[in-house]
């Protein structure tokens, strides 16, 4: 028999089975096409060698007049600019005491009973009263973490746990502790009346008074974050750092019976910085729902624990940016020593006027230079209208009031419930409600200012941030489909829609985030997976080809090249990776291999009326790119009984495999293998290439392979 080419169609199809499929390709990680043909996505770098706090879901990147390239980050917990490689903290502060408000309280006493067992989760203890229900503590030079207190007990004790040394988490180890060792608390009480902190909070405390012992002034002025909230006027925090093996309380003021120890604090005061956000979207219940003293006493609550999710757009050099259901707050790039400063709420500067208080999405009209507000509050009311829209004067971000000598005003949506996105198009600003699509226009003073255009209706949109605006065309993904428009609003075909959509966690569509790889014309989409309350895979539509394909990747944000080298994401854990930089996975600063692979689709020889052999393929490679002196993948054939029946599951030659006809046959396959020898044996077969080494780059053609009809057993 000649030699017959395997050519397959470019893109992933996962709508029909894999016999119906047949002539494409089935599944894949890691790969992309280009021109047609499959190759292995580039790599990732990291970007700096310091972290930022907290999960990001924005970045943004713009640059100042200063030629300051800039990017903004907004995470469940802070909110940083990244300059040079520095991450700057410029989260802003809701509330500041004034001096005095604050008091500090730390604890010691004495064991009860000896400690005889390294892995005991209970310790007896003289005297708890007024003790922090959890925290931190030291005995002799073991650190403990426990979780609760039953009669002078503690309980949940994880024993020899971790504790702060000159600023570095450093692990201790777990030991047997005589009765009447003395027992010291890392956990402090802090009392504030009415503080309204929520537990993961920050606040800073500075002009603090000595407790005595390691517990000074150097210690307490510091930025802490809320460990537990006691009450609602009542929190704790861990003490940052002690560097004496052993803990003393030389000048501490205790009385005999608690064996508790607290200063006056004349002075002192704490800047509490916005609330923190939560790291996934959930439906919570019960006393513990909802804020602090919410509902009625004895009555459990339910709230919906939403997504911290950011808008943020530059106006000029400057910053605004808020999140979901908050106000809005202003960076200024232009003072001194701004990167040190911290943003502050837009409704505080000067000659703010009527700013809104309360907003779900916000954007920056790039011509005209309007700052909008979707989802807000209607003038002198704090209660949000999730389908009203307002704007600022025109080039101004604190004037909101409606007159007749400036253009500020507002327009309310009547197709769906809420405003979802809002995305900056050509000539037109696109805004998403839960069911329906509209342009806004800008019509001139005195006409309205913008008018808005249904475009779009019955369809839906997945979060906030599942559009991504390239090549002129807003792509989006909904709750059941993708979607685009460029003039017309239409849905995508997609080739990957059931496998997308029926392994998908509905709970955590606010997670979705699309940005665009420009270079290669995809749009990206990072979703969770149905078994993950984390992003963990991602779906990908080549708009130049008009195919997709997809992968498993963990993201929180993604930001297309244009004033950077590379596209841009954020990763689990606080780092900055530059997508397409080298070929392999250095996220960590260690290089690491990318695993990519693709499989064909099955594919037969005369409809599968017969059994083909397979005794030799001719490769067609290309590792160009590759920095490995000895680059390779490896190709499999899985030989198949008949359709549906599943790899490997026919008759065996005799004297081979007993119970086997036909095994899988794996091939490496290097830059300069020309051919394969194999006796691969199926009424169907299919084709995997995959490298799992680092510094392989990897394009797959066109092989041949020698295939010949074998019988019909």
């Amino acid at each position: 028999m000649p030699l017959k080419k395997l050519s397959f169609k470019p893109g992933v199809n996962r709508e029909n089975t894999r016999y119906a499929s047949e002539g494409g390709w089935y599944e894949c990680n890691n790969v992309r096409f280009r021109q047609g043909t499959p190759e292995k996505i580039g790599g990732w770098t990291r970007t700096t060698t310091t972290t930022f706090l907290g999960t990001a879901r924005s970045i943004f990147n713009w640059i100042t007049l200063g030629q300051q390239n800039l990017i903004g980050i907004g995470t469940h917990l802070k909110f940083y600019i990244e300059a040079g490689g520095n991450f700057n903290d410029i989260t802003p502060v809701r509330n500041t005491t004034s001096a005095g408000d604050i008091t500090f309280k730390a604890f010691r006493t004495t064991l009860s009973a000896a400690v005889t067992s390294t892995s005991a989760t209970t310790i007896a203890l003289t005297d708890t009263t007024g003790f922090p229900v959890a925290g931190k503590a030291l005995i002799d030079s073991e650190v403990i973490d426990y979780t609760g207190i039953t009669d002078n007990t503690l309980t949940g004790c994880t024993r020899g746990a971790s504790r702060l040394v000159s600023g570095v988490s450093t692990s201790t180890t777990a030991a047997t502790h005589s009765s009447g060792a003395t027992i010291f608390f890392f956990t402090i009480l802090v009392t504030d009346t009415d503080h309204e902190a929520t537990e993961g909070d920050f606040v800073t405390f500075s002009s603090t008074s000595t407790l005595g012992g390691n517990f000074t002034t150097a210690v307490l002025n510091n930025e802490y974050q809320i460990e537990t909230v006691e009450s609602a006027n009542v929190y704790t925090i861990n003490a940052k750092s002690f560097d004496d093996a052993t803990l003393t309380f030389t000048n501490i003021a205790s009385s005999a019976d608690d064996n508790t120890g607290s200063v006056s604090q004349s002075s002192s005061v704490a800047a509490y910085q916005i609330v923190s956000g939560a790291t996934s979207s959930s439906e919570i219940a019960g006393w513990g729902a909802s804020s602090w003293g919410s509902g009625s006493w004895n009555v459990g609550e339910t709230s919906q624990e939403e997504l911290r999710i950011w808008s943020q757009q530059n106006f000029g050099e400057d910053l605004i940016f808020g999140f979901r259901g908050d106000r809005l707050y202003y960076w200024d790039a232009s003072v001194e020593d701004s990167l040190n400063n911290r943003a502050v709420a837009l409704t505080g500067r000067t000659g703010a006027s009527d700013v809104p208080i309360i907003q779900n999405v916000m954007a920056i009209s790039d011509i005209n230079r309007f700052v909008f507000c979707f989802g807000t509050n209607p003038i002198g009311t704090n209660v949000l209208d999730p389908m009203l829209i307002r704007w600022s004067d025109q080039e101004s971000a604190v004037n909101w009031t409606p007159a007749a000598t400036n253009q500020a005003g507002s327009l309310r949506l009547s197709r769906g419930t809420e405003i979802v996105a809002a995305s900056q198009a050509r000539q037109e600003v696109l805004v998403w409600s839960d069911s329906s699509l509209y342009a806004l226009q800008y019509v001139g003073a005195g006409s309205g200012v913008w008018g808005a255009t249904l475009v779009g209706e019955n369809i839906s949109i997945a979060s906030q941030n599942a559009v991504a605006y390239t090549n002129g065309v807003a792509y989006w993904m909904g709750k059941d489909k993708f979607y685009m428009y460029d003039g017309r609003t239409r849905p995508l075909t997609c080739d990957l829609r059931k496998y997308v959509f029926t392994d998908f966690n509905t709970d955590q569509f606010t997670q979705v985030f699309a940005g665009g790889n420009e270079a290669f014309h995809e749009v990206w989409w990072f979703y969770c997976s149905e078994s993950s309350d984390d992003i963990d895979r991602y779906v990908i539509y080549n708009y130049l080809e008009d195919i997709w394909y997809y992968g498993n990747m963990a993201r929180t944000a993604w930001l297309d090249s244009g004033l950077r080298s590379f596209p841009l994401a954020t990763t689990y854990n606080g780092v900055l990776v530059d997508h397409e930089n080298g070929i392999d996975d250095n996220e960590t600063g260690t290089t690491a291999a990318i695993s990519a692979f693709i499989t064909s689709a099955d594919f037969d020889l005369d409809d599968g009326h017969k059994f083909m052999l397979v005794s030799r393929m001719l490769p067609d490679i290309n590792f160009e790119g590759s920095t490995s002196g000895s680059p390779a993948i490896a190709m499999t054939l899985f030989p198949h009984a008949s359709s549906g029946s599943g790899r490997n599951a026919t008759a065996s030659e005799s004297g081979t495999n007993t119970g086997t006809v036909t095994r899988t046959a794996t091939s490496p396959v290097e830059a300069y293998t020309d051919q394969i020898h194999t006796r691969v044996r199926g009424r169907q077969l299919s084709v995997k290439v995959e490298s799992s080494a680092t510094g392989v780059q990897w394009q797959f053609g066109t092989p041949r392979v020698d295939m010949r009809p074998d019988g019909r057993r």
